[in-house]
């Protein structure tokens, strides 16, 4: 799991970005590991940035970041996301997203 998480998370100097896609209007929240994508589920629908305001929630809660440290950088309107997250390392960002990924699992 390690290497498919790793594949998403590219470093910065002083950041990571996280490729992730979105799917909106689910019946559950949460992060899941698809055919080798991060896939974050929502149940909020796409209007009005509210399913990327779920994702920008749920990042900050798993990688204990405050909301204001992440922004998404590319696919503001588009389901394939670019999410950058400032001071955090690259390593740091792989295992706590296993850890989310782990608590997404377990809870369906």
């Amino acid at each position: 799991m390690y290497e498919a998480v790793k594949k998403h998370v590219l470093e910065g100097r002083d950041f990571v970005d996280i490729i992730v896609f979105v799917k909106p209007d689910s019946r559950f929240t949460g992060l899941r590991l698809e055919a080798g994508e991060l896939v974050f589920y929502t149940e909020e629908p796409p209007i009005e940035g509210r399913a990327n305001a779920s994702l920008v929630r749920y990042l900050s809660r798993v990688l204990g970041v405050q909301t204001r440290s992440i922004e998404i950088v590319y696919g503001v309107r588009s389901r394939s996301k670019r999410v950058r997250v400032k001071g955090l390392d690259a390593e740091t960002a792989v295992y706590k997203l296993i850890e989310a990924l782990k608590a997404s699992e377990e809870s369906q």
